[in-house]
């Protein structure tokens, strides 16, 4: 039996919102794989239902939901579909982040705010083919230089998710001459933006992760939204928990397909269904403890977060979170593909997906090794 974490009347008119999305959205996710689409149409139907302005502010037109309650929906539509998820995931989380950190000036976020409010879609661009992950700290190579009335940025990013929707690209580059770093606003409109598309992977395919290839672009000069020194130790980010939940959701899917299917498939070896095989009961007995453990677990951090209590004290539980949920799903397609058998390996079933796509969940930050050498180093402390 699923455990439920809604809690309230809104939380379940919201999740019965996303539930029909979701349900949608697993119709044609098989395609989405196969094809290495775009699903452009899943973004049309998040937009009709207002879920891109859930985690906007009130005073902005939005929901203003907190982050325990994103996951629930982030969750929810991993089931369906975990690329559509993940993209979503990156424009709600970042909306609910700005606003949370205030560390943009009031005129420059209330732009953006406005921005989303009218359905724009954002997400920040910051891994680049010679510095890897931003999290392990490397400075940009894609630089911005000032010049009279604005700026003129030349760069290469990569893994930039849900690229064939943004409307703006939040970049991180180096301030020529200075040893600064600045995010700058980029519409997507703007000459000199253009997207390679080099999404080739045999996971979350449908992310539309494509390359963000930056050309002399003319930005104006309040297109520089911050400036900030490359930080050893950042800050705590509690909207990166819809990582660990876009593959909890995966990892649900997988249990409920394996689950059903040792409820129905009876070989005539056997006597009635293998749900009755004492080791396929240990196996599903085993697929529940791992989630129910890390479900409790992603969503009493999440809701330790939501209190606002000691948040800067919160990076290595923030962490955990995401390595303890992602190798959780892991292990549970595994379980599911075993009670399945051969059969699950076939490209007609969705088992053969979802082992894929919860193996990128290693390479979303933060790492598992610099998560576990972090802990190591607090409990020194």
């Amino acid at each position: 039996m699923t455990l439920s974490f809604v809690k309230t009347e809104k939380q379940q008119e919201r999740y019965k919102i996303i539930e029909e999305l979701a349900n949608q959205f697993s119709e044609n996710a098989s395609e989405v794989d196969e094809k290495g689409e775009f699903p452009l149409h899943h973004f049309e139907l998040l937009k009709q239902a207002g879920y891109t302005k859930w985690t906007l502010p009130k005073v902005f037109g939005g929901e203003e939901i907190s982050l325990y309650e994103m996951l629930l929906y982030q969750e929810r539509l991993a089931k369906g579909d975990g690329s559509t998820a993940l993209c979503i995931g990156w424009h709600v989380g970042i909306v609910m982040d700005l606003w949370e950190k205030k560390s943009w000036d009031q005129k420059t976020l209330t732009y953006i705010m406005n921005k989303v409010a009218d359905g724009a879609l954002i997400n920040s661009a910051a891994t680049e083919p010679q510095t890897g992950s931003p999290t392990r700290g490397g400075k940009p190579h894609s630089t911005a230089r000032k010049v009279e009335n604005g700026w003129i940025m030349t760069g290469h990013k990569t893994f930039t998710t849900a690229s064939p929707v943004l409307d703006y690209f939040f970049v991180k580059a180096a301030i020529n001459g200075t040893d600064q770093i600045g995010n700058f606003i980029v519409p997507s409109k703007l000459e000199g933006v253009k997207i390679e598309e080099t999404w080739d992977m045999i996971a979350m395919r449908g992310t539309g992760s494509h390359d963000l290839i930056l050309s002399e672009v003319r930005l104006p000069t309040e297109s520089l939204a911050e400036i900030f020194a490359i930080e050893k130790n950042a800050k705590p980010n509690g909207w990166l928990l819809h990582i660990p939940a876009c593959y909890m959701g995966i990892a649900l899917a997988a249990r409920d397909y394996a689950v059903e299917f040792a409820a129905s498939y009876s070989p005539n070896s056997i006597s009635g269904a293998i749900k009755d095989l004492p080791n396929v009961q240990r196996l599903v007995g085993e697929m529940e403890l791992e989630l129910m453990s890390a479900r409790h677990f992603m969503y009493a951090v999440a809701e330790k977060w939501d209190h606002g209590q000691n948040r800067e004290e919160m990076q290595g539980e923030l962490a955990a979170v995401k390595s303890v949920v992602t190798n959780t799903a892991i292990s549970v397609v595994d379980k599911a593909m075993r009670i399945v058998g051969a059969r699950s390996l076939q490209r007609s079933t969705p088992l053969q997906r979802y082992y894929r796509d919860v193996r990128a969940g290693l390479h979303n930050p933060p790492m598992d090794d610099m998560t576990v050498i972090n802990l190591a180093k607090e409990a020194f402390r």
